[in-house]
């Protein structure tokens, strides 16, 4: 079963990679995206679960694609980042009207993030204000990446209604 693996490994990592690449995904995602694949498709093979040898390279690409499209969806990969504290220098933000309002939003938004519970308000933090990796904000809060990911999602939606909420 190693032996399978490691075959498919040395023979389609750069295509795989390539796809996920194509995707959407920055080089080091689509690592990222095709290592997450590759332990997808192990656990496939230790269960038995894998089709015949004709259709394993399309399975495999089918495994990158989803993770590469999940991948992006929840972090967001499609959206260009403007941080919230940085308005571009040389370049104002609009006119006064403007920069009040997006202050107001700044400030309303960081009132949302203190009323969240403290471990969301953590993952919150770590994850879309420190922009650190799920697997990092896991092992220094002591959860599994699955949770991270659940508390991430609950507080998303927390903070949108907070935000309607406040306006």
């Amino acid at each position: 079963m190693l032996e399978l693996l490691s075959r498919a490994v040395r023979s389609e990592r750069a295509q795989l990679a390539a796809l996920a690449r194509r995707e959407g995904l920055g080089d080091e995602d689509a690592m990222d995206c095709v290592h997450d694949a590759f332990c997808t498709f192990l656990q496939l093979a230790i269960r038995g679960e894998l089709p015949r040898d004709a259709a394993r390279a399309a399975f495999l690409a089918g495994i990158v694609r989803n993770v590469a499209r999940n991948r992006r969806r929840r972090h967001h990969h499609a959206r260009a980042h403007e941080p919230l504290d940085d308005v571009p220098s040389g370049a104002p933000a609009g006119g006064p009207d403007e920069q009040v309002a997006r202050a107001e939003e700044h400030i309303r938004l960081h009132a949302c993030i203190d009323r969240l519970c403290d471990t969301q308000r953590a993952v919150v933090t770590l994850r879309m204000l420190e922009e650190r990796d799920g697997e990092d904000v896991a092992t220094e809060l002591g959860i599994t990446r699955g949770y991270v990911d659940v508390l991430l999602h609950r507080a998303r939606g927390s903070l949108a209604a907070c935000m309607l909420d406040s306006e």
